[in-house]
Parts: C-alpha cells; structure tokens; sequence
C-alpha cells in the first residue's frame, strides 16, 4: 500500500473512531442520567401498587385518555430484558477493547 492511500485510511480510521467515542459517550449520559428513573419503574412494576392500578385499569377505572404503557406488562418486562442484553452487550465490548488495547 502506497502511503498516502494508507495516511488517507488511516485518517478515515480516526475520524470514524472519534464520532463514535463522541456518540457513544453521549448515549452513555443519557443512560445513566435515566438510570434513576429506570430503578423507580423496576421497583413499582410487579409492586402492590401496580397491581393495584393495572386491577383499576382492568375495572375500566381509569381515564380512556390515560396512557397506560406501564400497566401492559409487556413493555415493562420487555424494557427489562432489553436493558439486561445491552449490558451483558456493553461488558462484552468493554472486555475486548481493554484486552486489546
């Protein structure tokens, strides 16, 4: 490979590298920024108090306007199991980029 071909890849490589670093660490604020919010949802999904309201929604108790996401239980659970694979996702990449690093 001539040189400037691979200084010209090689640039390619940085730039590629550095918007990901960048968007990454943004995605990385956002998710620890809602980690609080995360661990309320966990605690009140399956707690006395959503069976409450999920009886409540099911007695047709609650506004026919109200968003009810929460009380599906799918979008709970499959919110739970999304978080669990992308850390399981985010231990693997980190271990192979301190290894090779």
């Amino acid at each position: 490979m001539d040189q400037i071909k691979r200084i010209q890849q090689m640039e390619e490589a940085l730039n590629r590298s550095a918007e990901a670093v960048k968007a990454l660490s943004e995605a990385l604020e956002q998710y620890e920024a809602a980690q609080s919010a995360y661990r309320k949802l966990c605690r009140y999904y399956g707690s006395s108090q959503w069976m409450r309201d999920f009886m409540a929604d099911e007695a047709g108790k609650l506004p026919a306007d109200l968003k009810r996401g929460v009380l599906s239980e799918d979008a709970v659970y499959d919110l739970l199991t999304d978080n669990r694979e992308l850390t399981v996702r985010l231990l693997k990449t980190i271990t192979e980029t301190v290894k090779n690093a």
